[in-house]
């Protein structure tokens, strides 16, 4: 059971989206980290497939119990064929398949002391209370992370033991604060002010922070972590400075994240002074009654040999009465509890305690995976000590009866996305005669998607995720009746997407990436009046929300996640003023398209060109001139050309462009009100001197090469000693060589300024000769090519230089730039769970709004909430009452319906002044408000008039014309429900 060599190479492609959430160090020791696995129904199926598809060095499976019928239920890698076969045995190799760099083994003997200290975490899943405090007692006594996770119908438990004095590195999951400085003072204390003033609001008194690229001041650079005191002004104190050299210029203060230790208290101990997760004190006492109720289950089970038997009002009165008995339990300090047991809540436990779900399996799996990995990689707090979760919501009201026990049988089941999928599967959603799931997705498998998507395997690369979803999906259930759809699902897809498809499906579950795409699907199900089951995460945070019609509001995305997600930054400030790391980025990230996208494109369209300059934007002229007439005067030829170019671009952008920007704007500039121009967010750059010997400004000249021969279909080279001893043999180019003017307003020389006739003319010479042989290869910016990324991130990175600002290193860069949501399985299978209690509710009979919750979780915080969501707000309009979920509807009729019999419907608005919209073209209006030319077209039919107006014709298969009625009065406007005219 060794692990692999521990200075094995770390699959950044693999893990790409959970290095953004872990970081490197973290995922190192998870790398090295052993784990024994004990009890492998669903509850231990899922800690495991989170555990190895997050790449854990060494997982042992523990349970010799023979496969039963119950465990197909929520146990997705046992079969039919599996019955008989051990648990751990028929699990291992379907494990061992996820993730081939995890050693997936079998102990097939006694959990022995001397077992457990060959291991850093044990965890027990499904197993008796004497066996968890055996075992608990020697974990605590060794310092092994002791875990135990359960689920017991509707109901989850989650214990954690680190020790007494288990230490966390990095107990949050945000990045520590960085901050561009504006002036240090000299003095006891040194006052610090930041470039950004809300910066300051960010930093807190007592902060450690340290100091890099300061000029002057330069004791501060690498210095020891220093507290910092918050003035009510926003500036910093930081200590004493007094002897330190005079602040220049530049520098980044940034915050050191200081390590906490955790002291948890053995299984024995804990169970009778129990600390519990919660967020208030009604949530406190549920689950200390929770904590008595499965300590009861417990005894019930010593005392019978048997759990409860389902719905068994006998059974289940017997277990209050056990619950009843138990000692009382104690307070943090020892003291007793008075707290009245709820004695139904324990009630409604026992009753529906036998059920073994997938959802729930999925929601504790994943939380205690998550609390597995906190124990290997020291990162993130650990809970503290107890979790109780519970989804008793999805019984049915207190008024409504319970099932019979004799009708209770056993069920057995024959990325998001995918763990929405493999729970559909277990669950049986779609495996009836009529039913059925279609899974749309339009993108293919990559290797990033493994650590998350357990559905895919390596042998799926390249192939769509649909349909290997699909198929994974019928393995699991092969009753299971799965359509796999490969297109968007988007405005330019609505004639697949239509009446027709929505017609046939009875709800949504949405698993998007971006919010435009939420947004678009939610108002979807509005139209359609569909139940929409919406979830989401970033990170460690996840959400699961519920939308019904009729009963609940509807979607609305986070108005600042929106925003941001929409983010752009002024022209001007990003070219020539930026002021932070996201502007550099943004700058970076044009550079590339400018270099290496649109100038291969419009010297490929040279004719057009040549013709006329006109029609190019400022931007794109910079571009050709740069790529045209930079350095060369001819197509490169040779990987030294292709230097020579790069050289010239790092010239142009970092020292000679800095330079022409300073002589229209000097350092001790003063604008006529008196203030400097270079002051505030607007700092002054400088221009930056080439260094080779620097990484940063050989990497550009290595990446903007590379791209620039494989533009022009050159071989080009990654031997950075080759290129260095290259450099030194060629000559900077020289100023008049380089491209860029610099007009009194600061915009470029463009066709409509300053490019003149001569310009021109040399720009057409140029485009002349490089169309010479072959097109040019536009490139696309690809976040998992080595050279795009490099390029990117040191162009940035100088750019930061420039202006002083703090850069982004290459991982950060890679995320921002490449839009990469940070990812991980544990939040992935938590919201999914979630996503399928509610899930059981809308499948069912018409549930009440308080049936329904929403959902949000962070397990790097160890927050967890629910709550009934809104129902849907009621607008009003003199005596007319609606919600978003209403809508007008009006037969076309046969024969079709004239505007006559259209208006005669709309008239039960009383006459208020109400025009009528197709695509935001006005239609018609309502009676009381009639244009002259309005009533000579009565007898025409609605569809008739529709082609007049909007030039459209309904599409194919399409059922419904959704017209827009809007109120235009002299005090509101007011936006009625639509109007849907059935064709």
């Amino acid at each position: 059971m060794d692990v692999l060599e521990t200075s094995k190479l770390l699959d950044e492609e693999l893990y790409s989206r959970q290095l953004y959430v872990l970081g490197l160090p973290a995922m190192q020791r998870i790398q090295r980290a052993k784990v024994l696995l004990s009890g492998l129904q669903g509850v231990g199926a899922e800690v495991a497939k989170n555990l190895v598809l997050m790449g854990v060095g060494s997982l042992t499976l523990h349970d010799p119990h023979p496969t039963c019928w119950s465990d197909l239920s929520a146990q997705f890698f046992l079969s039919e064929q599996d019955l008989g076969r051990s648990r751990a045995e028929a699990s291992q190799e379907l494990l061992a398949k996820l993730n081939g760099a995890v050693q997936v083994c079998i102990h097939t003997g006694d959990i022995t002391e001397d077992l457990l200290l060959d291991f850093q975490v044990v965890v027990l899943t499904a197993s008796e209370l004497q066996e968890q405090l055996k075992v608990g007692t020697i974990c605590h006594k060794h310092g092994v992370c002791f875990l135990v996770a359960d689920t017991r119908g509707l109901v989850g438990q989650l214990f954690c033991d680190f020790g007494e004095d288990f230490t966390v590195q990095d107990p949050t999951e945000a990045e520590p604060l960085v901050a561009a400085i504006q002036h240090i003072s000299q003095g006891s204390p040194g006052i610090l002010t930041l470039r950004e003033e809300a910066d300051a609001h960010r930093f807190n008194n007592g902060d450690l922070v340290t100091f890099s690229g300061i000029e002057g001041m330069v004791e501060l650079n690498g210095c020891a972590p220093r507290p910092l005191h918050v003035q009510r002004d926003g500036t910093l104190e930081i200590g004493d400075t007094t002897t330190f050299s005079h602040y220049l210029r530049g520098g980044a203060v940034t915050e050191v994240k200081r390590p906490k230790t955790v002291s948890h208290e053995p299984l024995d101990t804990a169970l009778f002074q129990p600390r519990v997760v919660a967020q208030s004190p009604q949530e406190v006492h549920r689950a200390h009654c929770l904590h008595q109720a499965f300590h009861a289950l417990h005894k019930f089970q010593q005392l019978h040999g048997r759990p409860p038997k389902p719905w068994d009002p006998v059974d289940a009165e017997m277990v209050v009465d056990l619950a009843q008995a138990l000692e009382s339990l104690k307070g943090t300090e020892g003291e007793p509890l008075e707290e009245q047991l709820d004695k139904a809540l324990v009630r409604r436990v026992a009753l529906s305690s036998a059920g073994g779900l997938s959802p729930m399996a999925a929601v504790l799996g994943a939380v205690a995976a998550q609390e597995v990995l906190k124990a290997v990689s020291k990162k993130f707090m650990p809970l503290d000590q107890w979790l109780y979760f519970d989804a008793l919501d999805c019984l049915p009201e207190d008024e409504e009866p319970f099932p019979n026990p004799e009708d209770y049988a056993p069920v057995g089941a024959g990325a998001i996305g995918c763990e929405l999928l493999k729970g559909f599967a277990l669950v049986g959603l779609g495996a009836g005669g009529s039913g059925g799931v279609t899974v749309a997705d339009m993108d293919h498998v990559e290797r990033s998607n493994l650590s998350r998507q357990f559905l895919f395997r390596p042998q799926d690369f390249g192939r769509p995720k649909a349909e290997v979803a699909a198929e994974a999906a019928r393995r699991l259930n092969s009753d299971l009746q799965v359509t796999p759809l490969t297109y968007q699902l988007d405005l330019t897809t609505e004639h697949i997407y239509g009446d027709n498809f929505f017609s046939s499906v009875d709800g949504v579950a949405a698993a998007l990436d971006s919010f435009q795409a939420r947004r678009y699907v939610a108002a979807r199900c509005t139209h359609y009046l569909k139940p929409l089951l919406e979830a989401g995460t970033k990170g460690t945070l996840g959400s699961a929300c519920v939308f019904i019609p009729h009963v609940t509001e509807d979607y609305r995305a986070p108005a600042s996640a929106a925003a941001s997600e929409d983010a752009s930054y002024p022209v001007c400030t990003v070219r020539h003023f930026p002021s932070t790391t996201e502007h550099t980025l943004q700058w970076a990230r044009d550079e590339f398209e400018g270099l290496f996208h649109l100038s291969a494109e419009t010297v490929n369209c040279h004719q057009q060109a040549l013709t006329s300059l006109a029609h190019l934007d400022e931007s794109q002229v910079l571009t050709v001139q740069q790529v045209v007439l930079g350095v060369l005067r001819q197509r490169p030829q040779t990987w030294r050309d292709c230097v020579l170019w790069a050289l010239g671009q790092w010239q142009l952008c970092f020292h000679y462009g800095i330079t022409q920007l300073l002589s229209r704007f000097p350092p001790d500039k003063v604008l006529e009100n008196g203030t400097r121009f270079w002051s505030g967010p607007k700092q002054c750059p400088r221009p930056l001197e080439f260094d080779a010997s620097q990484d940063t400004h050989l990497l550009y000249v290595l990446a903007a090469a590379n791209l620039y021969a494989q533009m022009h279909g050159l071989p080009g080279s990654r031997d950075q000693t080759v290129l260095r001893r290259l450099l030194k043999l060629l000559p900077l180019p020289d100023p008049q060589d380089l491209a860029p003017i610099f007009s009194s307003d600061l915009k470029l020389a463009s066709a409509y300024a300053e490019f003149g006739p001569e310009q021109s003319k040399q720009l057409h010479e140029a485009l002349e000769i490089w169309t010479v042989g072959p097109p040019l290869e536009p490139l696309t910016f690809e976040k998992d090519n080595d050279f795009h990324v490099d390029f990117v991130a040191a162009a940035a990175s100088l750019r930061a230089q420039n202006y002083g600002i703090p850069p982004a290193d290459r991982t950060k860069t890679k995320r921002i730039v490449g839009q990469i949501t940070p990812a991980i399985a544990t939040t992935t299978a938590a919201v999914a769970g979630l996503v399928g209690l509610e899930l059981y509710k809308v499948v069912g009979s018409p549930r009440p709004r308080s049936a329904f919750r929403h959902s949000y979780l962070n397990l790097a915080e160890n927050y967890f909430s629910r709550w009934v969501p809104h129902a849907p707000a009621i607008q009003k309009f003199h005596h007319w009452k609606w919600t978003c979920w209403d809508r007008l509807e009006v037969p076309a009729g046969q024969p079709e319906r004239t505007l006559e019999s259209l208006l005669a419907h709309v008239q039960k608005l009383n006459g208020l002044r109400v025009r009528m919209l197709l695509h935001g073209k006005a239609l018609l209006y309502s009676a009381g408000w009639s244009p002259e030319k309005q009533d000579q077209h009565l007898s025409r039919r609605v569809t008739d008039l529709v082609l007049e107006v909007t030039r459209q014709v309904p599409k194919p298969g399409q059922r419904v014309l959704v017209l827009e009625l809007s109120y235009e009065g002299e005090k509101e406007d007011v936006t009625f429900p639509p109007l849907h005219y059935k064709l």
